[in-house]
């Protein structure tokens, strides 16, 4: 069982979410908070395994709790949900930044709200084809990665790098066992190993180092 924790500082929409993640066989609602500060309390006490966090609350916003949550060692291991009205380039980059394992729309299809739950819990980085673009574009405004940033992949084979690169570009695992002719065993095996050589919590903190890096770059050198 799937256990959610809603924060949000509207209770029609708490009570919404709440819900259609009940009406699922295998998510269960275990708290609601009303501002972020709320939300990193709860997490601590209820230990959800993904929190729904809207952007804009009370007291602590939803970027800077899903940073407190996901910086703290007890939580460290809460998949954080980002749900907001807002698609701006800005809160997409400092919530992927803040350890959020995933952006979404508030008006996306229920159905989609509950497979992306899904999808965070399972460990994997959700980023949506529009939220990859604009994250892209964000970095294409940032300036050149240090030295000591690309030192950061010194510990990674050329195979790592290919499949990284791949991920950074939104391929799946099937996708990328097809382009690199490798078994889909093995993708899953390097992009684990990826994840624990470079401390990342899924699959969206691994295309935020691919671009901090330089390994993949938005426009030729």
């Amino acid at each position: 069982m799937i256990r959610v924790l809603i924060a949000d500082d509207q209770a029609l929409l708490r009570g919404s979410f709440r819900l259609l993640v009940d009406t699922a066989p295998d998510l269960v609602t275990v708290g609601e908070a009303a501002s972020g500060v709320d939300a990193v309390r709860l997490t601590g006490q209820e230990r959800p395994d993904v929190v729904l966090m809207d952007i804009r609350m009370p007291e602590l916003d939803g970027i800077e709790a899903t940073r407190r949550i996901c910086s703290t060692p007890a939580t460290s291991d809460v998949r954080v949900l980002i749900l907001t009205t807002f698609d701006l380039d800005t809160y997409v980059y400092s919530a992927l930044r803040a350890g959020a394992s995933g952006f979404l729309l508030k008006d996306t299809p229920p159905v989609d709200v509950l497979a992306a739950i899904r999808v965070v819990a399972a460990g994997e980085g959700l980023l949506s084809p529009t939220v990859t673009r604009r994250l892209i574009a964000e970095f294409a405004r940032r300036p050149e990665p240090t030295r000591t940033r690309s030192a950061r992949l010194d510990g990674i084979t050329e195979r790592e790098r290919e499949v990284l690169t791949l991920i950074a570009t939104g391929l799946s695992n099937p996708e990328i066992a097809t382009h690199l002719h490798l078994s889909l065993a093995t993708v899953k095996t390097h992009v684990g190993r990826l994840l624990a050589k470079l401390q990342a919590r899924d699959r969206a903190q691994l295309v935020i180092i691919a671009y901090e890096t330089g390994l993949v770059t938005t426009s030729p050198h």
